[in-house]
């Protein structure tokens, strides 16, 4: 009988915890940027025509433009297999006077790289393609994006002249090339990643299609680092000194890089933050990549 009402009361005091732990109120999550008044919203424009489901951007246009606007696009991030165009940070600058689109790419599950990197392609040869029924100005185009969106970025600035990452998703008679790129912590050098590069199942692994240390040209072939040249496009990068995820060596490994073939680049080491952190959008932060795209578009 002891033991009986021992477990009875267990069972009683757990069942109360778990009411207890559901009437609590939850976390705030950060909101979303609210549009400005009068935005123009299209979404879910297909950059591949009869393409993967994920082929589709969102553009954002300001209410009114008597010119053609400056285009910020936006990668966003999810270890090459997660994530989505919602929720996008460059939404405050149509209030600057650019234009702005988030895009979705095929995730890891979907196909190795480099189809992140032709989607990526794609989707800016798309607006560009279009740019004149978008208003937009095809060449002041410059990208952002965060982790996995930071390495595609950073992709983009570096590969703008390699043809064989340019894929056949479209309007291969434009451009993919790039302005400008702010890259938020993505992995640039795939083989010094730490320990990642000997697991398996980690995000890198599955975006090549195996470990790291047994694909280290295919590895290769995936790192922004590896196709820097003295016309590549300039760089803001900033990276949280906590960062466990991707090493802050990655930031610094692009930048010294950048600088050694004549591009500019700029690191912004972001102190008492890891993989993000509202260090990256506190004033000071936000003033410097507002001045980046304005110099740069």
């Amino acid at each position: 009988m002891k033991a009986r009402f021992s477990l009875t009361g267990i069972l009683v005091l757990a069942a109360a915890a778990l009411i207890q732990a559901a009437e609590q109120p939850k976390a705030k999550q950060p909101a979303k940027p609210s549009l400005p008044p009068g935005t123009q919203v299209h979404r879910d424009l297909e950059y591949i025509p009869g393409g993967h489901a994920r082929n589709k951007l969102d553009l954002y246009l300001p209410a009114k433009a008597d010119h053609p606007l400056p285009l910020i696009v936006w990668v966003h991030g999810g270890g090459w297999a997660g994530g989505s165009k919602e929720g996008c940070p460059a939404i405050p600058f149509l209030a600057k006077g650019y234009a702005v689109a988030s895009i979705n790419y095929r995730l890891s599950q979907h196909a190795v790289f480099p189809a992140q990197i032709e989607d990526c392609k794609a989707a800016v040869r798309w607006l560009r393609a279009n740019a004149k029924k978008y208003r937009l100005d095809a060449g002041h185009i410059g990208v952002w994006g965060a982790s996995a969106g930071g390495h595609l970025v950073a992709l983009l600035g570096t590969s703008g002249d390699v043809k064989e990452l340019e894929g056949q998703g479209g309007n291969l008679d434009q451009s993919s090339r790039v302005q400008c790129v702010v890259d938020w912590f993505g992995p640039t050098d795939f083989s010094k990643m730490g320990g990642w590069q000997d697991k398996p199942d980690s995000p890198m692994a599955k975006l090549i299609g195996g470990p790291i240390r047994d694909n280290l040209e295919k590895a290769a072939k995936a790192n922004p680092i590896t196709y820097i040249s003295k016309d590549d496009a300039p760089m803001l990068i900033m990276h949280g000194e906590d960062d466990k995820v991707v090493p802050m060596n990655q930031s610094e490994l692009l930048d010294e890089a950048l600088r050694k073939a004549g591009v500019q680049s700029t690191l912004i080491r972001v102190p008492g933050n890891g993989h993000g952190g509202p260090g990256f959008t506190n004033p000071e932060n936000r003033k410097r990549i507002e001045e980046f795209f304005q110099k740069h578009l």
